[in-house]
């Protein structure tokens, strides 16, 4: 079951990846029509009507965010010929709610359903109005649909019946389940729904209470790679606010911008969503630390492999490169990291701070600041200040511990865990240089190819591979045979953070172009 939950965890990150370039588009065209700062942005003007284009561009994707996840989840999910996994699931979500839509056109009133464009748990999909499933509802089919593809997919079918081989046999098996799924959801998806308000209006009436509970969780689970379960439907799912929390303020902000009220009456939800405060800052003052407490004549190498990392985690709230560099050595101070984050996302919230802060600096600038900050610069001065004094609690939190403790984090002992630079991957990139016994000897045409081939070398060959995955930084394996999989400093030594091993399962942890390597990886198994 774990294993299951991990992977429907990295596979959101497919759909999820798409949302901060449309955020930027947003927060621009926000900006764009702001009158304060561009006082001929008028109703009648060009200059409005170009924006406001643009802005209903970047809406695109949240408006259709159910849609974009049944379509994306697939993609990570499909143990073979993904692209036809997708157009099966399309034809069995829309199908889905084509049934869900027949059933409340004529037995909505019977079932006290008001078939009305508008009301309150009906949505458009696929051009007919139907029960807002979101996320749920995604989810369900696209699971459903991926189970059916990768069982029948390859089926060999008779002579007579082989054009019905693939993807029309599985859309066959689909449409009774679908059809049974779309008459289940109609009668059980009103009660579900109100059984999700009553929760919305328990979160948010938990106030501070519910963000620091919610921030720790999300932070103390990274290393068991669950905690997508516990952001996933709050962010995008209806657990806090139908249609997710990214979604609503994204589909709110001009309104958000405009009202002087405080951010965090006028969108409490929003304060579930201050997660990547700890990223920006707290990972700052971590990476001061580690720094300040390394080894004289090793500061450079330091500074050197630490820059890069704390850039990722400032800008995209990427920040594993920097929190398994200490997990490993000492994971009390993660637990501190898990600590201060919930707390500082609290003393934010209480402030009056929220809204869309759950990435990175990218996120903050062009989903907040910029077209909020008019009316609302002085809460985001609040912010910057708790956020600051943070980064000085955690700089000296863990300076302290690190010293007290004498923790060998990067450049303190003789063997020390540390990130590996390009260079030193260039260097180590052969797997016959480490002497491997399942390298696997073909020309290397580029990086992550030559990346590739050294992890599947070092997973023991493609035969010994049961399920290959990915989220935003990790490559997800399970392995037949652990004992023929290599150890960890092999895996650092072709370009990986670290490794986080829990029997069978392995999480080789490489950073922002895992998407890549698994491209790659999957490759080199079809060459194979």
């Amino acid at each position: 079951m774990k294993d299951i939950i991990q992977r429907f965890g990295a596979a959101m990150f497919v759909p999820v990846l798409l949302f901060p370039a449309a955020g930027i588009l947003l927060g621009l065209s926000v900006v764009l029509l702001n009158t304060s700062i561009f006082p001929f942005a008028t109703p009648e003007s060009t200059w409005f009507k170009v924006a406001s284009i643009l802005l209903k561009a970047s809406l695109a994707i949240f408006a259709n965010m159910s849609l974009v996840f049944a379509l994306g989840l697939p993609i990570a999910l499909a143990k073979m010929a993904s692209g036809r996994a997708v157009l099966a699931t399309l034809v069995a979500y829309l199908t889905f709610n084509y049934v869900i839509g027949g059933i409340l056109e004529f037995w909505g009133t019977d079932l006290g359903i008001k078939y009305v464009a508008g009301e309150t748990g009906l949505t458009t999909i696929g051009g007919v109005l139907t029960l807002d499933t979101n996320l749920v509802g995604a989810i369900l089919i696209a699971s459903v649909s991926v189970w059916a593809h990768n069982r029948f997919f390859n089926k060999v079918l008779p002579t007579w019946a082989s054009v019905f081989t693939g993807t029309p046999l599985v859309v066959i098996v689909l449409f009774p389940i679908v059809v049974l799924l779309g008459i289940i959801a109609t009668l059980t998806w009103p009660t579900i729904q109100q059984g999700i308000g009553n929760l919305q209006n328990f979160l948010v009436g938990s106030g501070v209470v519910g963000v620091w509970v919610f921030t720790f969780l999300e932070r103390i689970l990274i290393p068991t790679g669950l905690h997508h379960f516990i952001y996933g439907p709050v962010f995008f799912g209806p657990v806090a606010v139908d249609g997710g929390t990214v979604a609503f303020w994204i589909q709110n902000i001009q309104n958000f911008a405009a009202n002087p009220t405080l951010l965090s009456e006028q969108f409490p939800q929003g304060g579930l969503m201050l997660t990547g405060m700890g990223k920006v800052f707290g990972t700052t003052g971590i990476a001061f630390a580690l720094y300040k407490t390394s080894k004289p004549e090793n500061k450079k190498m330091v500074a050197g492999l630490l820059i890069g990392a704390t850039l990722t985690a400032i800008l995209t709230g990427i920040t594993e490169p920097i929190e398994f560099t200490f997990l490993f050595i000492a994971p009390y101070l993660f637990l501190i990291h898990a600590l201060l984050s919930a707390t500082m996302a609290t003393v934010a919230f209480s402030l009056g701070v929220s809204g869309n802060f759950q990435t990175g600096l990218i996120d903050f600038i062009f989903q907040n600041w910029l077209p909020l900050g008019p009316n609302h610069y002085g809460t985001y001065l609040i912010q910057i200040g708790v956020g600051l004094s943070f980064t000085l609690i955690y700089y000296l939190v863990f300076k302290t511990l690190i010293t007290k403790f004498n923790i060998l984090t990067p450049g303190r002992g003789e063997t020390q865990a540390k990130l590996y630079t390009k260079k030193e991957y260039e260097e180590a990139k052969n797997p016959d240089a480490k002497g491997n016994n399942h390298a696997i000897k073909t020309k290397q045409t580029n990086e992550y190819e030559s990346q590739a081939r050294a992890y599947l070398a070092g997973l023991g060959g493609k035969q010994n591979i049961e399920l290959l995955t990915n989220c935003a930084t990790r490559l997800r394996v399970k392995v037949k045979d652990l004992s023929v999989v290599e150890s960890n400093e092999y895996f650092q030594a072709h370009g990986a953070v670290n490794v986080v091993r829990a029997g069978q399962n392995l999480q080789i942890i490489i950073g922002l172009t895992v998407p890549q390597v698994r491209v790659a990886v999957d490759e080199v198994m079809k060459a194979e």
